[in-house]
């Protein structure tokens, strides 16, 4: 089936593979897919809007490439993996259950976004709006509060701790 330059609307995908496959200039509208694999795949103008990831692999997306006409999206328990999430807003996106590991988050709006369940392990973020977003339940984040806007985000303990690793202290 032909992917690229298609409009999709309202339609479960599962256990497709679309590792190294062209999605680019597709339009995914009201969309689930379950249980897919996304490896390497390429989205260069890919519009997903209110779609759903659901049990996926994605390794490699670059959604920095992808359309920002009404851009929305959810992942849940999917392994996420050296994945480019920089210079886009995706505000109340859920990354729930989810490995999210080794992933840009330069330049992002992550307001209002949830992390629950996560591991971030890897991950990195700079210049990120991350406004009322929640980290409660994740696990392995590790950045600079002082390089991200942080306002009324939320944390778990014992997790809260790795943030003063920016701080060059020692605690006994």
């Amino acid at each position: 089936m032909k992917f690229a330059n298609q409009d999709f609307e309202a339609q479960t995908f599962k256990n497709l593979d679309f590792t190294e496959k062209d999605l680019s200039n597709a339009i995914f509208i009201d969309c689930i897919f379950s249980k897919c694999n996304f490896s390497n795949t390429k989205i260069v103008g890919t519009r997903f809007q209110n779609t759903t990831f659901q049990n996926c692999k994605i390794l490699g997306l670059n959604f920095e490439e992808c359309s920002r006409f009404l851009f929305s999206f959810s992942f849940l328990d999917c392994l996420i993996s050296t994945s480019v999430f920089s210079n886009i807003k995706i505000p109340d996106t859920t990354f729930q259950d989810s490995q999210v590991q080794n992933c840009d988050f330069f330049g992002t709006d992550l307001s209002g976004c949830n992390f629950k369940g996560s591991d971030l392990e890897g991950s990195r973020f700079d210049d990120t709006n991350m406004t009322n977003t929640s980290f409660r339940g994740s696990t392995k984040y590790n950045f600079d509060p002082g390089k991200n806007f942080l306002k009324k985000t939320k944390f778990s303990f014992p997790e809260v701790i790795a943030l003063l690793n920016a701080f060059d202290i020692e605690i006994e």
